[in-house]
């Protein structure tokens, strides 16, 4: 089921003017603090009426403004999750997700049991949400959103108000949610890390347009794509684990490429992916000798991007992927980089935090 979404409406210092589509899978709406991602899913969500729009979801049209067909939010089945959890505080987790449960009016295909199991809370059932963490607050208020039976599940910056523990805390959860429900899933997020752990589809949004959509390994290795600044930029890399070392270092195979990280707990053949940052990639023309750098991905030069500053954003292909680095424009002269350049990319294993790793 694909959720397809056309808005325009106008907002202060500019006018949304968005169409996408975003299919089963999760579909992340990037880019800076307003640039009209939370406006254009409260309009999915029936709590906006947009000066002009159409939102349908499957074969249900969810509003159109041509026809004049408004749904209220109510009647549209979407399972919205805020930044804050929003849970009832005098009830129990129990019977917060019980809420959820009664809301749907008739039993979905997820039972209280599975989405119990899939968010790790059954442990918390009995308590209510003054006594919880944030991260196990936003699990509960994802699983009040699934038992609602929802048609889409929205997303608002979930992660946005927790610490760095409590993300790496519920970002496993949210994969899971991912890759085991069968609805579109609309999240909205200004973190790259976020992107590169979470997202199916990416959709870019820059002053109310999309400037950017594709696959999330697309979109964030393309270096004219930096709605967060250079400073964010990453590549994504598809890896699987083929084994665990004495050493506590953990050997990874992408695209016949060796790569060693610290140690992953997965185990072997799992499929992982990788966010690189590219202002922890250095590059050179020779394959270097003698660096404590384990990492070291040979490829050419796809594509180089300068800024108005002294710095550059160069697309590396490689057999492992594309891969991102930032340098500076006297470097990429020194080293005369221009695109089909041969050169090597190296990356420090300890420069891939655990938060840059996911399923």
């Amino acid at each position: 089921m694909k959720l397809e979404v056309e808005l325009r409406h106008p907002m202060q210092g500019f006018t949304l003017d968005v169409a996408f589509a975003a299919p089963p899978g999760l579909t992340v709406l990037f880019g800076r603090s307003g640039s009209g991602k939370t406006t254009v899913i409260n309009a999915v969500a029936g709590l906006l009426n947009p000066e002009r729009g159409r939102v349908a979801l499957g074969d249900q049209v969810l509003q159109d403004s041509a026809s004049r067909t408004w749904l209220p939010p109510h009647r549209r089945r979407m399972g919205y999750v805020f930044q804050d959890a929003r849970l009832f505080p005098h009830l129990t987790v129990r019977q917060n997700l019980g809420y959820g449960r009664w809301f749907a009016g008739r039993a979905g295909p997820a039972s209280p049991a599975q989405v119990i199991e899939m968010l790790g809370i059954g442990s918390l059932l009995d308590r209510r949400p003054g006594a919880l963490s944030g991260g196990e607050r936003q699990r509960v208020a994802i699983g009040r959103a699934l038992l609602s039976n929802p048609r889409a599940i929205l997303a608002d910056e979930p992660l946005a108000a927790l610490d760095e523990a409590r993300k790496a805390e519920i970002l496993p959860y949210l994969e899971r949610l991912r890759d085991e429900t069968r609805i579109p899933i609309l999240y909205v997020s200004h973190s790259a890390a976020e992107v590169a752990r979470l997202a199916t589809t990416v959709i870019v949004l820059q002053d109310g347009r999309v400037i950017r959509q594709g696959s999330a390994a697309e979109v964030l290795a393309d270096p004219a794509v930096t709605p967060l600044g250079a400073r964010a930029a990453g590549a994504i890399l598809t890896a699987r684990v083929i084994a665990h070392h004495t050493d506590g270092l953990t050997e990874l195979e992408s695209g016949g490429e060796r790569l060693f990280l610290p140690r992953i707990a997965q185990p072997e053949g799992t499929e992982l992916r990788l966010r690189i940052p590219a202002q922890d990639v250095i590059l050179s023309r020779q394959r270097p000798e003698g660096l404590s750098a384990l990492n070291i991905l040979s490829g050419h030069v796809a594509q180089i991007r300068s800024g108005d500053g002294p710095g550059a954003l160069v697309s590396v292909s490689t057999r492992a992927g594309t891969v991102l680095a930032r340098i500076t424009r006297r470097s990429a002269a020194t080293l005369e980089l221009h695109e089909g350049t041969p050169c090597h990319a190296v990356v420090k294993s300890v420069a891939i935090a655990p938060e840059d790793i996911g399923r």
